[in-house]
């Protein structure tokens, strides 16, 4: 038996005290640094506060871990508080002690025991970090929410979740690392299955259904019926003209539609929206009959022509051939894109949903004001429109042009390109050929104004006449001589020369007049043929003498009295087509 029992045996007062001695070292012994304790607060300080936890000594917080957010003190004298051994005694002897700690620690004891039992944690996404974002859950305790987990489809613009609460499912925690991963989609997608079931159970075609727009696409959106999507078609969104689903919703509208079918098998559903109304084109046989004027706006301009809407779901098509009365114009050029116009139905299908429509009726048939003004052999004035390789086109009304063959330019002369001879905006007159009323055309002469000179040729040059001619080209065939204004002839190679080997050229000059004996007359094929060689030594007679200054003012025959008397031919002279007559005077007829 030691001292001390012998001592505690004699004095009950030192029992007691003993016993209290030796509970308090056997405590002292059981705390250790990291552990979290119980404590009673004894002091509350300036900057510490003074806290029994049992031990021999007391141990003391920095004052600053028991303010709030609004820097209220929340500790008092006499309070219980659980608090973390960061060291057991310094060198005042005073134990190091952490509120803040302690309660970080229970946070991931309650995380970690939320884990084995399934449970859910609530957080606030505080930042947004590299590959998600932060989410603050109760005690302070930071967790990582990746991108992928944030929702059931990837979200663009993680900003605007910053601020938001939320339930979240601990996917991984590492209590030692300090590492936290969390899942809101699990959450999400076991929603879903849950309202997918829900709603596969009662849904059914032609239903009538409220969803939610959860994507656009360029051929339509996709609605959210309750844990299953549908396809609301562009082509389902409205009777009318729909040119992006942008242009009727937004992501989060939401939205009564009609199952239009449904593939349990596949989970597919199609919906229309369109469905849920009336269809407009059951009443447009009635309002839209054919003859009636009517207005609408151009909402399409495609090659072949304009679409107006002529109310919401009803359109109708003005095909360019139907814009004017001239020739077709593109349709751009004609009407613009919302431009308000007025046109007539011309013709109505209901059934296949086509409106023909006219814009040009609204004015007067330009060929039925020309056809009601204009006969065979009235002589007009007008201006060339245009002028091709066959051809001249002249303006005589708005929209009505009449063309000239190149054939009927000059009773003489052989055009080959009638750019030569005019220019667009000249200012010509000329003779109704023909009309044909069927195809819409217009055949006009020129030289049908003149009496055809072949008329007085014959009489005038009979074969043997020596005459005196210009020469105007030359080639290897032989020479091309001018008689007089606009009345031409050949003078072969053999015809020329008796020494067939001289070229024409070393011979004759553009510009020579030299005299020539006609030798031949073809009146089929309009050709006068001539020959140097056969006029050696002959007279020319004296009105056969080639003068440019008395051949222009030879006076010309005027029209046919037939025709009117507005192609004088005075007028005629001051344009061109006086240079394409060449029939001579009724007296110089009579000297031949």
């Amino acid at each position: 038996m030691t001292d001390t029992t012998q001592a505690v045996k004699a004095n009950p007062a030192a029992e007691s005290f003993a016993a209290l001695f030796e509970a308090s070292a056997t405590q002292s012994d059981q705390i250790n640094e990291g552990d979290i304790v119980s404590g009673t607060v004894l002091k509350v300080g300036k900057d510490t506060v003074v806290v029994d936890i049992g031990y021999k000594s007391e141990g003391v917080i920095s004052i600053s871990e028991f303010y709030d957010a609004n820097g209220e003190l929340t500790v008092a004298a006499g309070d219980k508080v659980d608090v973390l051994v960061e060291s057991k005694e310094n060198e005042h002897g005073l134990v190091m002690l952490s509120k803040e700690k302690a309660d970080k620690l229970k946070v991931w004891d309650e995380i970690s025991a939320a884990c084995e039992r399934d449970e859910l944690i609530e957080g606030t996404i505080t930042q947004r970090v590299k590959g998600g974002l932060s989410v603050t859950i109760p005690g302070g305790v930071k967790a990582f929410l990746p991108g992928s987990q944030v929702d059931l489809r990837p979200v663009r613009n993680l900003d605007k979740l910053l601020g938001q609460t939320f339930d979240f499912k601990v996917i991984k925690f590492n209590k030692k690392r300090g590492n936290i991963v969390l899942s809101r989609r699990v959450l999400l997608e076991k929603e879903r299955d849950r309202l997918k079931a829900m709603t596969l159970e009662n849904l059914q075609e032609d239903q009538i259904v409220t969803g939610t727009i959860k994507n656009i696409t360029e051929y339509g959106a996709f609605v959210d019926l309750g844990g299953i999507d549908g396809l609301l078609h562009i082509t389902d969104m409205s009777w009318g003209r729909v040119n992006h689903p942008s242009e009727m919703f937004d992501v989060g509208d939401e939205v009564t539609v009609r199952v239009l079918k449904y593939n349990a098998e596949t989970e597919r559903v199609s919906l229309g929206l369109k469905q849920t109304m009336e269809d407009p084109w059951n009443q447009a046989a009635d309002m839209y009959a054919p003859g009636k004027k009517i207005s609408g706006k151009v909402v399409s301009i495609t090659d072949y022509g304009a679409f107006v809407e002529l109310q919401q779901g009803v359109e109708g098509l003005i095909h360019v051939s139907e814009m004017t009365w001239t020739k077709p114009k593109h349709p751009s050029k004609v009407l613009d894109m919302g431009q308000e116009v007025e046109c007539i139905v011309l013709d109505i299908d209901a059934q296949n949903k086509r409106i023909s429509l006219g814009l040009k009726q609204l004015e007067p048939d330009p060929w039925t004001v020309f056809t009601d003004k204009y006969n065979p052999g009235d002589v007009i004035l007008g201006k060339v429109r245009s002028i091709t390789d066959y051809g001249v086109f002249i303006g005589i009304e708005d929209g009505v042009d009449g063309m000239v063959h190149k054939s009927d330019l000059s009773w003489t002369q052989r055009i080959n390109n009638p750019a030569e001879l005019y220019r667009k905006g000249d200012e010509v007159q000329a003779i109704i050929l023909s009309v044909n009323d069927e195809e819409k055309k217009v055949s006009l002469g020129i030289k049908q104004l003149y009496e055809d000179p072949w008329m007085f040729i014959p009489d005038r040059y009979p074969e043997g006449t020596v005459v005196e001619v210009r020469v105007v080209s030359t080639n290897e065939y032989g020479a091309h001589v001018e008689l007089e204004q606009n009345v031409e002839g050949s003078i072969p190679r053999a015809e020329i020369h008796h020494d067939l080997s001289v070229d024409p050229g070393q011979v004759l000059n553009a510009g020579d007049i030299v005299k020539a004996q006609v030798i031949r007359l073809d009146d089929e094929d309009r050709r006068i043929t001539l020959s140097l060689k056969s006029a050696e030594g002959s007279e020319v007679r004296s009105e056969m003498k080639y003068d440019p200054e008395a051949q222009k003012a030879r006076p010309r025959a005027t029209p046919a009295s037939s025709r009117p008397s507005a192609a004088t031919l005075g007028d005629l002279l001051k344009g061109k087509l006086g240079d394409l007559s060449v029939a001579p005077s009724s007296d110089e007829d009579d000297d031949a």
